[in-house]
C-alpha cells in the first residue's frame, strides 16, 4: 500500500501525492502526463479553487493510502478562480465553496458535477484588546460590515455584551480581496436576515463592500485580522480555530446566541435544503432552529461529467470517491462537517456517472 506525501510549492500552489488505484500513466489538458491506455490511470491531477478545504484537503492527501502513486498539484487560489481554470479547462477539477451560477454551468455546456466533500462554517473573527467572548446578531453584524456601526461601544453592540469593556475605537473590518465561496457562505446569511443588506450589497463570491481591508485567501484575511487591532472580518471555522483568533458567537436576536462549531454547523447543515444537483447556499436559508449555526455551506468538488481522456477521468473518480468516503474521518478533527448520508449517495451517483472514451471511469 502506497501513502501521500506532500510537497509545498512557492506560493499558493500545494503539492498533494495521491495514491490511488490503478496503473500506467495517460495526458490530459489539465497537466498529466505520460502513455495513455484504455485500462491505466492518469499519474498526476492539477486542481485548483477553495482556500477553505484546503486544510483537510492536504491531510487527506497525506494519510491515504491506496495502490499507486498520483501527484495532485491542488492551487488554493479561491473559488472564484477555481471556476475559472476549470472553466477553461486548465485544470483537471476545480474547487469551490460556492456552486456555480446558471450562467457558469451554461459556460461549459452543462458538463459539471458539483461533489459535495465537506460542510463547515465562516464565522465572524475579530481582535479587540481583553475581549474573549463577544456576542452579535445577524442584523448588528450586517450594520458593521455596512459601515452603519463604525465603534465597539457603539450602543447596539454594548447592549448585546453586559460587562465586556468594549473600547471606544473605530472597527476595522476585513474581507476577501479575492473571489471567495466564503464570501458566498458569509454574505448569504447576511443577505437571509437583514433587508437592507439584501437590497443595497445582497451575496455573492464577490460583492462591492463600502469600506475595509482586503486579504487574499482565508490565510490572508486572518493575518489582517491579526494584524489589525479592533478588526473584525470572516474566515472559516478551521481557520480561527487553527490560528487561536476569537469569534463571535451569532444570534437571530439578543440573548439567543450560537457559537460556531462543528455540532452546530452541522445542526444548520442538517435544516438546509439541497436539489438534486447539490447546488445550494445553505446560509441564504437562514435562521435555522435550535442550536445551529446559520453562515454555513457545503464545498465541492468541479468535476466534468463527460471527460475527453479515460485515465485522467478514472483519477479524478478515484480522488473525488475517496475524499467524499475514506478522507470524511480526518474532517471533525480539522472542524469540517462530515456529509450526511443523503448527501454521500447523491455524490456516488455523480461519480459513478463520471465517463470518458465511452468508458464509465469510476471502478470501485
Amino acid at each position: 500500500m502506497g501513502t501521500f506525501t506532500l510537497a509545498r510549492l512557492a506560493g499558493l500552489g500545494v503539492v498533494l501525492t495521491l495514491l490511488v488505484a490503478g496503473c500506467a500513466t495517460t495526458s490530459s489538458a489539465g497537466g498529466s502526463s505520460g502513455d495513455s491506455g484504455s485500462n491505466s490511470m492518469a499519474s498526476s491531477l492539477t486542481g485548483a479553487g477553495a482556500t477553505f478545504p484546503q486544510p483537510v484537503y492536504e491531510k487527506i492527501f497525506q494519510q491515504a493510502q491506496q495502490s499507486d502513486n498520483i501527484q495532485v498539484n491542488y492551487q488554493g487560489v479561491g473559488s472564484s478562480s477555481g471556476i475559472e481554470q476549470f472553466t477553461k479547462g486548465t485544470v483537471d477539477f476545480g474547487a469551490s465553496d460556492a456552486p456555480m451560477t446558471d450562467s457558469q454551468v451554461k459556460d461549459v455546456k452543462g458538463n459539471v458535477y458539483h461533489i459535495a466533500t465537506f460542510g463547515g462554517a465562516a464565522v465572524a473573527a475579530y481582535n479587540i484588546k481583553g475581549v474573549k467572548d463577544l456576542n452579535l446578531t445577524g442584523p448588528v453584524l450586517a450594520d458593521i460590515f455596512m459601515g452603519k456601526i463604525k465603534k465597539w461601544n457603539d450602543p447596539s453592540i454594548t447592549k448585546l455584551n453586559p460587562g465586556v469593556d468594549l473600547p471606544d475605537a473605530s472597527i476595522v473590518t476585513v474581507h476577501r480581496s479575492d473571489g471567495s465561496g466564503t464570501t458566498n457562505m458569509f454574505t448569504g446569511y447576511l443577505n437571509a436576515i437583514s433587508p437592507e443588506w439584501r437590497e443595497q450589497i445582497g451575496y455573492g463570491t464577490e460583492v462591492n463592500w463600502p469600506g475595509g481591508v482586503g486579504g487574499d485567501g482565508n490565510d490572508g484575511v486572518a493575518g489582517q485580522i491579526k494584524q489589525n487591532p479592533n478588526s473584525v472580518g470572516y474566515v472559516g471555522l478551521e481557520y480561527a480555530k487553527g490560528q487561536g483568533i476569537p469569534y463571535a458567537n451569532i444570534g437571530q436576536k439578543p440573548g439567543d446566541y450560537v457559537t460556531a462549531s462543528v455540532a452546530t454547523a452541522k445542526a444548520a447543515l442538517e435544516q438546509g435544503k439541497i436539489p438534486g444537483d447539490l447546488r445550494a447556499t445553505i446560509s441564504t436559508q437562514a435562521p435555522f432552529d435550535g442550536n445551529a449555526y446559520p453562515a454555513v455551506n457545503y464545498t465541492y468538488l468541479l468535476v466534468q461529467k463527460k471527460m475527453d481522456d479515460l485515465g485522467t477521468c478514472k483519477a479524478v473518480a478515484e480522488t473525488a470517491w475517496y475524499i467524499t468516503h475514506q478522507g470524511q474521518k480526518l474532517g471533525p478533527g480539522l472542524n469540517y462537517v462530515t456529509l450526511p448520508q443523503s448527501v454521500v449517495s447523491k455524490d456516488e451517483q455523480e461519480i459513478k456517472s463520471m465517463e470518458a472514451e465511452g468508458q464509465m471511469c469510476y471502478s470501485g
